[in-house]
């Protein structure tokens, strides 16, 4: 199966922190820009960082799992060998919302996850499953 790359905007409160954020943090190569937006690719998919300090809110909750997990969030799902390497590089370095952990042990769609925010509030969650085929598993 192909995937295609996904395409996503979302408000920042300042374009400078968001390079800071995505560029130099998490290593996202920076596209294309103006005074207004940056684009970042984030493993091969675009993000576009929008300067819209006035739509930067924390993010609202639902309980899942048992933790608060932002109900507004985007992410990428990476191998487990590379979540664990995110998840080195990033304690530290970040607040973390939800502490890597492995989520739904036992059931089918066991997996490593982890929440933070960009420095705008936007929720971020880093995923990983041993066995990729059980990412939409019941």
């Amino acid at each position: 199966m192909t995937i295609s790359p996904f395409h996503l905007a979302f408000p920042v409160h300042d374009l400078q922190a968001a390079r800071d954020f995505y560029g130099s943090l998490l290593g996202c190569p920076e596209g294309r820009s103006s005074d207004e937006w940056v684009d970042f690719d984030f493993l091969g998919h675009q993000i576009v960082a929008h300067l819209a300090p006035e739509e930067c809110a924390g993010p609202k909750t639902n309980a899942v799992d048992g933790k608060n997990v932002p109900v507004r969030h985007f992410g990428i799902v990476l191998s487990m060998e590379d979540w664990q390497v995110m998840a080195d590089r990033l304690k530290g370095e970040v607040d973390f919302l939800i502490e890597p952990y492995i989520r739904f042990k036992g059931e089918p769609g066991e997996q490593a996850t982890m929440f933070f925010t960009d420095p705008s509030g936007n929720a971020i969650e880093i995923k990983a499953f041993a066995d990729m085929s059980r990412l939409f598993a019941k």
